[in-house]
């Protein structure tokens, strides 16, 4: 077997999840699942929170499919709504929650006979300016849609788009447009994303919205995992599969872009793009070998990487290799690669095999 695997610690997950509902006391949280889970397995993650999570979120009526046949009682929210007529009937049948974000879902909603009515969450574009009612039409569609028949309760939604700056002014902006709609006799509220979970208090209403920091990485540039009390639950782990001396001026991969300056050992690692790693990630990225920091030489083929060794003498053919993870943030490696760590937990593939603890 082609030595690369992905760890899912899901204790790690339980561990973040409670952290996230200690950081507003009394709130109620759903634990956004959405992309297979960020990558971590959806049915392994459901699975794990079954008896934790108040609830799950996604972003289609297949992934929410794909939740009820986990969890037959728990409330699963469709973050992005229906995008079809006829998906009201099928989230009926599933007992989702379903987001309305603008006049075509609402007006969808209330032509439709179901067989029973749906928690409605009204989305408003509180700044973020991607989905959404403005305020004045919010309130307007919330008088067509309170007391309509295919509604059981009707709650509010928005989200942040700065929410992972702290301090940044339209933090404050976007609070406020949501709490000036709070005259509306609202079942439920939520707005809290994982940033706003970590250091918005204000934002928390009745139910919060942990996704990112349920994986163990962090919204922020300025704050670590490790500083916000996170655990990893993904360590992406390979091998030395070939070691090689390298002479001063000879290169090393595709478009000879690293160069040895030294008498140099470079080691080929068994990952690459193909299975998710940063193609972009430059020389220098940060890889653990045998616990020991080394850096990328060169850039990154579909199937392999290479390790610049030459300051570890001892690294060995099969000595194992850290991508990221327990001991390794994911965090720093998304920022050598200009990148952020949802989008490399996300584009782990579904070759890399992933290997589950409790």
């Amino acid at each position: 077997m082609r030595p690369l695997i992905a760890h899912i610690d899901l204790a790690a997950i339980r561990h973040n999840y409670d952290l996230a509902k200690r950081c507003a006391p009394g709130r109620q949280a759903f634990a956004v699942v959405k992309a297979n889970a960020y990558g971590h397995g959806v049915r392994e993650v459901v699975t794990c929170l079954q008896d934790l999570a108040d609830g799950f979120a996604v972003a289609s009526l297949e992934e929410a499919a794909e939740v009820r046949a986990l969890h037959g009682n728990a409330r699963i929210l469709l973050l992005e709504g229906c995008f079809e007529p006829n998906e009201y009937r099928v989230a009926a049948q599933l007992c989702l929650d379903v987001v309305v974000q603008n006049e075509a879902q609402a007006a969808a909603l209330l032509a439709g006979a179901l067989p029973a009515a749906l928690n409605v969450w009204l989305k408003l574009d509180s700044g973020m300016h991607r989905l959404g009612f403005s305020a004045s039409a919010l309130r307007e569609c919330f008088t067509r849609l309170r007391g309509a028949g295919q509604v059981a309760e009707l709650n509010l939604i928005s989200h942040f788009a700065c929410a992972d700056l702290r301090g940044h002014s339209l933090n404050e902006d976007q609070l406020a447009c949501f709490l000036a709609l709070l005259d509306l006799d609202f079942d439920q509220r939520s707005l809290a994303n994982s940033a706003a979970v970590l250091t918005i208090p204000a934002a928390h209403m009745d139910w919060i919205r942990p996704g990112i920091m349920l994986y163990g990485a962090t919204p922020f540039a300025d704050l670590s995992a490790a500083e916000l009390g996170l655990q990893p639950a993904m360590t992406l782990s390979a091998r030395l599969i070939a070691i090689r001396e390298v002479a001063p001026g000879e290169s090393v991969g595709y478009g000879a872009a690293w160069v040895a300056q030294r008498p140099s050992r470079i080691g080929t690692v068994s990952c690459g793009y193909a299975d998710g790693y940063p193609r972009h990630a430059p020389s220098g990225t940060p890889l653990l070998v045998n616990g020991q920091r080394a850096a990328l030489a060169g850039r990154v083929s579909m199937d392999m990487l290479a390790v610049d060794l030459t300051d570890l003498p001892d690294a060995a053919l099969g000595d194992p290799v850290e991508l990221w993870g327990k001991h390794l943030p994911i965090d720093e490696v998304a920022a050598h690669a200009g990148s952020i760590g949802y989008e490399l937990l996300t584009k782990v593939t579904a070759r890399v095999p992933r290997k589950y603890s409790a």
